[in-house]
């Protein structure tokens, strides 16, 4: 599973490989990673040791380690390409295809078709390698049509409701 990282202006591509080696940006490293208690941290890295403190709050870390708070943004490579696919555009007028992002099971459907909806409105959930994504309608209108119905399983890029 790859995940991204960010930390101030600077985004880490980590991808977990086995237990004990990772890779960050390309780059293999050797990972013993433990939690001593409650928020406290242990971590050798290459034969490094660090200590930190974690703690999380609205979905965002904060790590003070060696005397420095960082304050870290993790998402997973499935999350960011379900955003991307989902946010930053509306079309203004006209049939609109709601596509999968990735493929997976419809584990519920949240509209009937001549639904009216607003924007940001729940359209169905996928569930994609034991992780639930919520389909989130980009733009108000009436549901056109409902191309898939709980228990289908879908590919990526197959049109799953259609809005007008």
């Amino acid at each position: 599973m790859k995940y991204l990282a960010s930390v101030g202006d600077k985004t880490y591509t980590i991808e977990i490989n086995q237990d004990g080696q990772i890779t960050v940006d390309g780059v293999d490293e050797n990972v013993d990673f433990r939690q001593i208690a409650g928020s406290l941290f242990s971590a050798l890295l290459n034969n490094a040791s660090f200590e930190a403190l974690v703690e999380e709050s609205d979905g965002r870390y904060h790590v003070m380690m060696a005397g420095e708070l960082y304050d870290v943004e993790v998402a997973d490579e499935r999350r960011v390409r379900l955003m991307r696919s989902s946010s930053g555009f509306e079309a203004a007028a006209g049939e609109l295809s709601i596509r999968s992002p990735m493929p997976g099971l419809i584990v519920a459907v949240g509209v009937a078709e001549g639904q009216a909806i607003n924007k940001g409105d729940s359209l169905c959930i996928l569930e994609s390698m034991k992780m639930e994504n919520d389909i989130k309608a980009p733009r108000a209108g009436t549901v056109g049509r409902v191309y898939v119905a709980k228990g289908d399983r879908v590919e990526q890029n197959k049109v799953l409701v259609t809005i007008t």
